[in-house]
């Protein structure tokens, strides 16, 4: 099963991006983070059309939202709020053979790393000490069968940004939001796939900022979206080594394009 996680950065601005990527990469399940439209403007039909007429939207005006397109059945879809907030940033259902998929938007966190002064900071970090909680009063993670996707908004370790010592005080790299979500990593034991195939010596990205006239000469990245897996699906995660996972860097190229790179793992279950 070959799941897919995207920022795609508005569904509708850029649905013939999901299309194409859709044909050449054929991928099981997509999951897409801030599609900046209502459930009912989101491009189903045309999703549809292309193969994926399994959907499960978490909508609202103009920011966030989460969405999962399918070739296969979704059961038992749901949504959570977290911090208070009908902000759209998180949606799971059940894939076939019982795998508990969770697609996620952490906030960004703005640009000043101060909870004291920042709101969205705040908000951030509190959102990751409330998934945190949540996962940790789900029990032992050792028999489920989970998989967790999305932009994560934190590039956690020293080779996850194009410079380490000059990011530490820029939000998404800094101490204290990788102490949050080294908390939610270790709350269910997840697996984080990327860097359990990839040494941490080695830079991989998933992002880069529209700001560069050319992002691959300069290649200023972060490492944003993620994919974990629980301990249950190790096996199934790992087996196929890199060549299950992948950064679709080439989608970064294309007309128009989302900041973030598509990520994909396939899963031999």
């Amino acid at each position: 099963m070959k799941i897919a996680t995207w920022n795609i950065n508005s569904v509708r601005l850029r649905i013939d991006q999901v299309l194409q990527f859709l044909k050449e990469e054929t991928p099981d399940v997509l999951c897409l983070q801030e599609i900046k439209c209502r459930d009912d403007q989101f491009p189903a039909k045309a999703i549809s059309a292309a193969g994926y007429k399994h959907q499960a939207v978490s909508g609202q005006v103009g920011y966030h939202g989460v969405a999962i397109v399918s070739k296969v059945p979704l059961k038992d879809v749901s949504r959570k709020a977290f911090c208070g907030k009908d902000d759209a940033r998180h949606i799971e259902a059940t894939l076939p053979g019982g795998v508990r998929l969770h697609n996620f938007y952490v906030p960004a966190g703005g640009d000043e790393p101060d909870p004291k002064i920042n709101e969205k900071f705040e908000h951030k970090l509190s959102f990751m000490k409330e998934m945190k909680s949540w996962f940790s009063e789900f029990g032992p993670p050792s028999r489920k069968k989970s998989v967790l996707v999305g932009d994560l908004n934190v590039a956690p370790l020293e080779n996850d940004v194009w410079s380490h010592r000059q990011l530490l005080s820029v939000v998404s790299h800094t101490p204290i939001e990788v102490a949050h979500l080294s908390e939610v990593v270790q709350s269910h034991d997840w697996i984080d796939v990327a860097r359990a195939l990839i040494p941490e010596t080695e830079k991989i990205y998933t992002w880069w900022s529209y700001r560069a006239a050319n992002w691959r000469s300069s290649n200023r990245g972060r490492r944003l979206d993620h994919i974990w897996v629980t301990p249950a699906l190790r096996k199934a995660a790992l087996s196929g080594g890199r060549d299950a996972f992948a950064i679709h860097e080439r989608c970064r190229d294309w007309e128009r394009p989302s900041d973030h790179a598509p990520v994909t793992l396939t899963l031999d279950l």
